[in-house]
């Protein structure tokens, strides 16, 4: 069983290290480490460029996340020839570790791309098309708890932590296996670090609050 494990591990990798909010960025001729918070994740790219670019890259960043916790245990089905209800324990058991750890390749190669000098986004986007797959429910609590805390604070960096918080609260309550239950306390852990600046500004009072863009004049007057 070493080879799809490895397989998970390195197509993960690769595929969550495609940026595309840089490439999203690139192609509206901006290059987003260098504007805004100089992040390429999603919430830059909106701040920077508007709504449309934004959602653009927190959807593409999300696929990420489905097809990192999807696509290789599909593939893996095909190639063994066997049908989702003729699982034993131990396929359902194997096919569950190599979607954790390529969700988990995945969100490292998002947040350290080997395509951009590691550098990347903070995993958020991923999270959520990952735990839709693994766990949907979980996911809607903790998109609950992002929307909460975001529509009361306008801070995108404070809801995201309480988000990542909110997920291995759930999974506990909603009795989830044991490794799901660890990864969404490693995810945690994962997505609360990588906004340790943030918590640094939200401390200092200094973390700036998502504020929509003024419309152009032009916009204005149509």
């Amino acid at each position: 069983m070493f080879l799809p494990f490895f397989i998970a591990a390195v197509v993960g990798y690769l595929l969550g290290s495609l940026p595309f909010g840089w490439f999203v960025a690139k192609a509206n001729g901006v290059n987003i480490f260098e504007v805004g918070s100089k992040n390429p994740g999603a919430t830059n790219v909106r701040r920077v460029l508007g709504a449309g670019p934004g959602n653009l890259v927190f959807a593409l960043d999300a696929i990420k996340g489905v097809l990192a916790a999807g696509w290789l245990n599909l593939f893996w089905l095909i190639a063994a020839g066997k049908h989702i209800d003729d699982l034993t324990p131990n396929d359902q058991s194997s096919a569950l570790w190599i979607s954790v750890l390529s969700l988990l390749a995945a969100l490292i190669g998002h947040s350290y791309s080997i395509f951009t000098k590691f550098r990347g986004g903070k995993g958020v986007a991923t999270t959520a098309g990952g735990f839709l797959v693994l766990m949907p429910w979980v996911l809607v609590i903790a998109v609950a708890v992002w929307w909460v805390t975001f529509k009361i604070s306008r801070y995108v960096s404070l809801a995201s932590i309480l988000a990542a918080l909110a997920l291995p609260i759930a999974a506990f309550f909603l009795q989830k296996p044991p490794l799901l239950l660890r990864l969404a306390a490693v995810i945690a852990v994962f997505v609360t670090i990588r906004h340790r600046a943030n918590i640094v500004r939200l401390c200092n009072g200094t973390e700036n609050k998502f504020v929509k863009k003024p419309a152009s004049p032009d916009a204005r007057q149509q």
